[in-house]
């Protein structure tokens, strides 16, 4: 029983091809070495470098804080799951709701940064080969549309070969990370860039004083480390759940900031440093691109080397697709959507949630349209996607640490006291951090068409949501079964009917592994 509920989705996933999605998702050197263009005028290298550093202690603390809520309760739900578990019951409907809703946000916003990356890449090596092409909004916006689709078409109709593509996407990414290093270097050679000007200069082009710049240079390094969540979303097709899953999460992050600190790294030595900073930062082709027509003084070799990450970004929109319609899933089987039996429909031939797919699919679409509107959609969009994945990570931990970190069950995967208290406080100041910054605009002063529209998807999001729980939601929505985690966990109360258990509180003695139980009306 998945806390309630009958499994329907089949364990496909091994440790690696988990593994290889988890990657996939972060696809960390790719997602940093594609959005430079958010910190290199926000901060420099020096934000480049040192924000990914900050950016990635932060989300293994974080990492490590949801990976004991992941063995304790591995259910494809996640977060909203979490919180109900440990919330007072008086509170527990409205707080895993509130997550829920801002988890599906931020999964469907994050679907929409494949497309967009993918999109920006194919537009600067058509402005590369072709300098006199002027671009418009409605070129990038075709394009994203079809990774869109790719997206859709291969998790609805080719759900098979996911396992194998994500297999594939690990051994592709880590082989681009390679090559392109070694040919990067060997290219650019000896025109490196200042050691000094890699780690330590500072560039503040955004109207911002320096300290807000360099912190909303942070947006670069959120944005490539986020998303390993998809873990938890994906946990019900994976056997050995509460052991393999934290092992996972924690693995992912750590290959992320690993091969991401690297690339950076190679990408601003190979830039040739200060002489060349200011074509990089508003080169038309995008950074990345035109490092690397620096470093190997050819465009062919510039859109040769580019192919690693364009094809990196396909294999990162079917993970997005993938969790993102498991998560929607999850939360429709909980009545937490509209027209909830529809989206938690599973196709009988497919095998799928065929219909959360198509919501993800409609929801990404309308996201893309912000293209044809605002010339900062890209950091609107993925402003919209960390602050939302963000604020899920923290809540459960902080409902956890207002109650002293005593309400999680026995586990596989336990955090000493020391360690535990350490990560979560210092994984609950990031999230509070960066959710107020990222709503900022990324330069000052703003206008219409510059402005972060994040804040507008966020609010109309949260507006949505709270408007649907009295409509129907607070009558519908019951959040997931104790019965079945009692069931599971082998916990008999002496005194209480498991029954009721919905309607107990239960003190678990993580020490001893024994409950006590108290009646309370939630």
């Amino acid at each position: 029983m998945a806390f309630g509920h009958t499994p329907v989705l089949e364990r496909n996933f091994s440790f690696l091809s988990m593994l290889g999605l988890a990657f996939a998702i972060l696809n960390s050197w790719t997602a940093l070495s594609v959005s430079m263009s958010l910190a290199l005028p926000s901060g420099g290298p020096s934000s480049v470098i040192w924000g990914l550093v900050t950016s990635g202690i932060c989300n293994v603390c974080l990492s490590m804080s949801l990976s004991e809520f992941l063995s304790a309760f591995p259910t494809a739900a996640g977060q909203y799951h979490w919180v109900a578990f440990v919330t007072p019951p008086k509170y527990r409907r409205i707080a895993s709701w509130i997550t829920g809703w801002i988890n599906v946000g931020g999964w469907i916003a994050l679907s929409a940064t494949g497309g967009l990356l993918g999109s920006q890449l194919i537009i600067g090596l058509i402005s590369l080969m072709h300098p006199s092409y002027e671009s418009e909004r409605w070129h990038q916006f075709l394009i994203f549309i079809a990774y869109s689709l790719i997206g859709f078409l291969v998790n609805a109709f080719a759900t098979a070969l996911l396992p194998l593509a994500n297999k594939t996407s690990f051994c592709w990414s880590i082989s681009g990370f390679v090559i392109i290093c070694i040919v990067v270097l060997a290219t650019a050679s000896p025109n490196f860039a200042d050691g000094s000007w890699v780690f330590g200069k500072f560039i503040n082009n955004t109207g911002w004083p320096n300290g807000i710049a360099w912190l909303l240079g942070l947006l670069q390094g959120s944005f490539g480390l986020t998303a390993y969540d998809a873990v938890a979303h994906m946990i019900e097709e994976i056997p050995d759940a509460s052991i393999q899953g934290p092992k996972i999460m924690n693995a992912s992050v750590w290959t992320g900031i690993s091969t991401g600190f690297i690339f950076l790294m190679v990408m601003l030595f190979a830039s040739g440093g200060q002489p060349n900073v200011d074509d990089v930062i508003n080169s038309p082709q995008t950074p990345l691109i035109h490092i690397f027509q620096i470093a190997t003084k050819s465009n062919a070799g510039a859109v040769c080397l580019t192919m690693f990450p364009l094809v990196c970004l396909v294999f990162a929109t079917l993970g997005f697709f993938t969790a993102s319609s498991r998560m929607t899933f999850a939360f429709a089987r909980e009545k937490g959507l509209p027209f909830s039996p529809f989206f938690a429909h599973v196709h009988s031939k497919l095998k799928l949630p065929l219909n959360a797919l198509m919501l993800t699919l409609v929801i990404v679409v309308i996201f893309g349209c912000i293209f044809l509107g605002s010339s900062s959609a890209f950091d609107a969009i993925t402003s919209a996607s960390v602050i939302a994945l963000n604020l899920t990570y923290g809540i459960p931990i902080a409902i956890n640490c207002a109650q002293g970190r005593k309400k999680l069950p026995p586990r596989p995967y336990k955090l000493s006291p020391i360690v535990g208290w350490t990560v979560n406080i210092v994984g609950l100041m990031y999230v509070a951090l960066t959710t107020v910054l990222f709503f900022f605009p990324p330069s000052v002063p703003a206008t219409g068409e510059s402005m972060n529209y994040a804040i507008v998807a966020f609010t109309i999001w949260l507006v949505i949501c709270i408007a649907y729980w009295f409509i129907g939601g607070r009558k519908n929505y019951e959040g997931p079964s104790l019965t079945s985690f009692l069931h599971n966990m082998d916990i008999s109360p002496a005194d209480m009917a498991i029954a009721n258990a919905d309607r107990i509180v239960y003190t678990i003695d993580e020490d001893k592994g024994k409950t006590e139980d108290k009646q309370e009306v939630a």
